[in-house]
């Protein structure tokens, strides 16, 4: 592991990974990870919260995610390999602090499965059948655990199939908007402007959509994991980085606002699919057909994520980090079981006691803890680098210190409740990294004794 002492370099003594993606590809794979369910179930919400102006919101967590992209950006380029926030943590604060952010990318993740395995049991199944959410869940994620134990062959093709799936219902629900009030003249584009509710003024109100919205851009900081991957890393990640997030920035931004004109507020506030109520609106398209299209949305990000909890958790145990118990494999299929019905059980306990708006809160205060550390670390780095001319991509000054920032405040923004939570997966994270520090110090002082 390295330490705070080493110099840190992109070279690694293992033999590196095959460079292989190229800027098309790796835009196609951030947008795939940004684009996709959370928009489906929590457009309503961000409309409780800000009032009808639900593009404000978006548009400022849009912003906010940019900042610790650049962030993001910088590090990958200057240290290529994968490990991601974990590995950046390391180099700066040391191995605690790496296992802190580890386990909050972790918990983050189980959070994730959770807050998606409620909105499966929302409004868009409904369409095909009414189940009790808490059912729906437990259902819904023995299916995907049973479907990541049998082994899931992740390709490019898939994921290109996935996220033309999503994106093409977010078009559809754009081009419903516009055809419902420009062609027919329904709907009421002056909701668009207005932005605050009868709790809240038009800054607090778009701070607090902000937090919700922030959720649907999540997903950009796992690409760190495959610059090691990418053909000129330097040149191509940031691009692939800025371009994907941008695209899924303007896309959310005009479908908020689509569905906002489209239906009253009320209505899209009170669904847990307020998507389908702009198809139901424009009345075109089967809501079936759109319901399909919201559920493989939903389905799809929840595998995906489930495969990288499962799989990070078998890491950190490998690595001695979690209880070894965690790296038990099937025999035949060699795919970490006990890993994957552990996140499994968590995400199910997270399900059963939470909604779709505090899991979605929760999984954002974790996600600032690490963004937070992402953006002070690149200071921490700056200062040691001695070198004059980086041949990285490099944010100017001032935006690691505007991005940290940009994560308090929006920590600021989030519930008691959801604090409350939160604080109780930062504690146990903490706890597990005092430990893990400890026998980690132990062992190498045993090593060191019996030299």
């Amino acid at each position: 592991m390295t330490t705070q002492t080493e110099k840190p370099s992109a070279d690694a003594t293992e033999a590196p990974l095959k460079r292989v993606l190229g800027t098309r590809l790796l835009y196609f794979f951030i947008l795939g990870d940004v684009l996709g369910a959370g928009v489906y179930v929590l457009i309503g919400q961000v409309a409780a919260e800000s009032g009808g102006a639900v593009w404000v919101p978006l548009a400022v967590a849009l912003c906010l995610a940019l900042l610790t992209a650049a962030s993001y950006a910088e590090l990958a380029t200057r240290y290529p390999r994968a490990g991601g926030a974990s590995y950046y943590a390391t180099l700066a604060y040391g191995p605690f602090v790496g296992f802190f952010t580890g386990f909050c990318m972790l918990a983050a993740g189980i959070v994730s499965v959770a807050a998606l395995a409620r909105g499966f049991g929302g409004t868009y199944l409904t369409a095909f059948v009414n189940l009790p959410v808490a059912l729906v869940a437990v259902l819904f994620l023995a299916a995907l655990a049973l479907l990541n134990a049998r082994g899931i062959s992740e390709s490019t093709r898939a994921n290109v199939v996935a996220t033309v799936i999503e994106a093409s219902g977010l078009l559809l629900v754009i081009g419903l908007g516009v055809w419902l009030v420009v062609v027919r003249g329904e709907g009421d584009p002056g909701r668009l402007v207005q932005l605050g509710t009868p709790g809240s003024g038009p800054v607090s109100a778009a701070l607090s959509g902000a937090v919700l919205a922030y959720y649907s851009f999540v997903g950009f900081e796992t690409s760190v994991n495959v610059a090691e991957e990418t053909r000129d890393a330097r040149r191509a990640y940031p691009r692939a980085l800025f371009g994907a997030l941008g695209t899924a920035g303007f896309v959310y931004a005009a479908v908020g606002a689509a569905a906002s004109a489209a239906v009253p507020t009320s209505v899209l506030a009170g669904s847990d699919g307020p998507l389908l109520e702009v198809v139901r609106a424009a009345g075109a398209v089967p809501e079936w057909l759109f319901s399909a299209i919201a559920l493989v949305a939903v389905a799809n990000g929840a595998l995906l994520t489930g495969i990288m909890c499962s799989r990070l958790a078998f890491g950190m145990a490998r690595e001695r980090l979690l209880p070894a118990f965690l790296t038990r494999v099937l025999p035949r299929r060699r795919t970490p079981w006990a890993a994957i019905a552990t996140t499994t059980a968590l995400s199910l306990l997270l399900a059963l006691t939470g909604d779709i708006e505090s899991l979605a809160a929760t999984l954002v205060l974790l996600l600032l803890v690490v963004f937070f550390t992402v953006n002070t670390a690149v200071l921490v780095l700056r200062r040691r680098d001695r070198s004059g001319n980086p041949d990285h991509f490099r944010a100017p000054a001032a935006i690691p210190v505007l991005a940290a920032l940009s994560c308090v405040l929006l920590a600021t923004r989030i519930e008691s409740g959801v604090w409350l939570r939160g604080l109780v997966l930062l504690a146990a994270g903490g706890a597990l990294g005092l430990l893990s520090t400890a026998l980690s110090r132990r062992t190498a002082s045993a090593v060191r004794r019996s030299r």
